[in-house]
């Protein structure tokens, strides 16, 4: 954190962007003096969800005034991005930034905005693992028996992400390249009703963000194969 705390906290909002230029007048003002939004380019339940709701309610504890949760899911995180690119740039209208935002800026040729230009960064919160995980009845238990038996089943193996350009998605998409297994996309509009299909069983594998699946992993009801970090984790059992 880089600056005096009172300034950070008059300004952060969480792993959050705001429109850039906003003018001196409205840097000057007290901040801030209404309701602040935070757009959250997911469905409720996810990650970036999570975290972003306990940074707006420590904000809006601290600084006085309420930091409202938005959810704007679809285009794996270009709706909530384009809402906030376009919202007035008064720093009013914030936009919890995550990895599919780098991701989009490469992935789609044509955007209605531009991810440079038009968000500013205000505060970087947290870093989260992925982890790949099962379904309890799914027959493998490690990752080399997923290997094994996927390329059994080539084509076979559904896995489940947050849409199409989420971190979900194209870790799903990398760990096909490096094992040369043949799996079906299946995209949703954010983690949680993806986890809601792989709690049932409708599809085999996910790689989530470990926050909204910890409590899953801890009560039985996943399966952690492995995770996305240089050594092993201590909270996943």
């Amino acid at each position: 954190m880089i600056g005096p705390r009172r300034r950070f906290l008059r300004l952060a909002a969480g792993a959050a962007a705001l429109p850039a230029g906003m003018s001196r007048i409205a840097r000057a003002q007290v901040y801030p003096t209404r309701p602040v939004r935070l757009i959250v380019g997911f469905a409720a339940g996810q990650a970036i969800d999570i975290t972003t709701r306990i940074i707006g309610q420590w904000l809006s504890d601290r600084l006085g005034q309420q930091f409202i949760v938005e959810n704007r899911p679809g285009g794996g995180g270009n709706v909530g991005t384009e809402a906030v690119a376009h919202a007035p740039p008064d720093g009013y209208t914030l936009l919890a930034v995550g990895s599919n935002n780098m991701i989009n800026a490469t992935l789609y040729e044509k955007l209605n905005y531009n991810f440079i230009r038009d968000i500013a960064p205000v505060a970087s919160i947290a870093r989260v693992p992925q982890v790949m995980e099962v379904n309890p009845s799914f027959p493998a238990k490690t990752v080399p028996e997923f290997i094994a038996y996927a390329k059994a089943n080539p084509g076979k193996i559904t896995f489940a992400s947050a849409g199409i350009g989420s971190v979900a998605h194209v870790t799903g998409e990398l760990f096909k390249m490096m094992t040369g297994v043949n799996m079906l996309h299946v995209p949703y509009r954010g983690a949680a009703p993806a986890l809601t299909d792989l709690l049932g069983g409708q599809v085999d594998v996910m790689f989530d963000n470990m926050p909204s699946s910890i409590e899953h992993i801890r009560a039985g009801r996943l399966r952690p194969l492995a995770v996305t970090a240089a050594t092993r984790l201590e909270s996943p059992p």
